[in-house]
């Protein structure tokens, strides 16, 4: 038995999955590429939309911290229990057509990247995977009242495959921290398997709490890309109200709000540069910082986890 093999369990006979059928499978790893819990929550919306069978199981221990990431358990009076122990594990669900994909979802390894690649490669391979299409987000200077914007990528089986549909708006190279997600998509266009994915741009000041707008704009992409019919009405839902949360805020304190006027005057400088060709550097307009914003932000976003009225924010 492989290595690979080892390190993930792969049913034997796949429940609903027709033969020679050619599925897509959906990637959405929690943990360093995932601002606003984007891809997590788009994720979450496709399993709470009808949860399908495990038909792979990886070896979580071979690739989990827990001392980074300690799991949660309860604590009841004078005993542990409900151990919310961390899965990786592949599903194959079906869209509102009944057509069969596959997701997988977990946290991302922490370690030995190249093995769990292998593994995923396995499982590609074993049922008949068409291509891989990854979710993500990143935050980024953005303001949160214009269009999301996203980067989509591909490796170069999938660009042959004309799976790069979206013009990159990015020139020249970029020197990134790396993921799990990247080294996978890398290694399966070695291996001749495509892979793309979208990674939403989430404004940095709303990086940590959950924005599910960006997670609509990802499986609407995922949905043209994987040829899938995915109902969003209870996400998008969820995004109007978090607008809603968020403007209320807004309209109360001025200090915020000139901030995030910067960001627009920013946004659409750089759009109506980009249109005409010209320099795409708006002048003598300077980009809020990250620590601006955020510590405008930081007591308001505390209090929506709560549930609370936010206090006014620091001058």
């Amino acid at each position: 038995m492989s290595e690979s093999s080892r390190l993930v369990h792969i049913v034997d006979e796949v429940p609903g999955l027709p033969e020679g059928a050619a599925p897509v499978l959906v990637l959405a790893l929690d943990g360093f590429l995932d601002a606003g819990s984007a891809a997590a929550r788009a994720a979450k919306h496709l399993t709470d939309l009808g949860e399908g069978p495990v038909v792979a199981t990886f070896d979580v221990d071979a690739f989990y911290d827990y001392r980074a990431r300690r799991p949660p358990i309860t604590f009841a009076r004078d005993h542990y229990e409900a151990y919310e122990a961390p899965r990786l594990v592949v599903r194959l669900q079906r869209d509102d057509a009944g057509t069969p994909y596959l997701l997988l979802t977990g946290p991302e390894p922490d370690n030995r990247w190249e093995a769990f690649a292998r593994a995923v490669r396995e499982v590609v391979q074993r049922l008949g995977v068409s291509h891989v299409l990854a979710m993500g987000s990143v935050p980024m200077a953005v303001p949160h009242t214009r269009p999301i914007t996203l980067t989509h990528h591909a490796n170069e089986p999938a660009r042959d495959s004309g799976l790069l549909a979206v013009e990159s708006p990015w020139r020249g190279e970029m020197r990134v921290p790396s993921s799990a997600q990247a080294l996978l998509e890398l290694r399966l266009g070695e291996w001749g398997h495509p892979a793309s994915g979208f990674v939403a741009h989430v404004p940095h000041y709303l990086a940590q709490l959950d924005h599910p707008a960006a997670s609509v704009v990802l499986l609407e992409n995922v949905e043209r890309a994987g040829a899938i019919a995915v109902d969003l009405t209870v996400l998008r839902e969820e995004a109007a109200r978090r607008e809603v949360e968020v403007a209320d805020y807004l309209a109360e304190h001025d200090e915020v709000r000139e901030v995030v006027v910067g960001l627009e005057r920013q946004y659409d400088a750089f759009r109506r540069a980009e249109e005409s060709g010209d320099s795409l550097l708006a002048q003598d307009r300077p980009l809020p910082t990250a620590d601006e914003l955020g510590n405008e932000f930081e007591q308001f976003l505390a209090g929506l986890d709560r549930g609370e009225e936010p206090p006014p924010p620091a001058r």
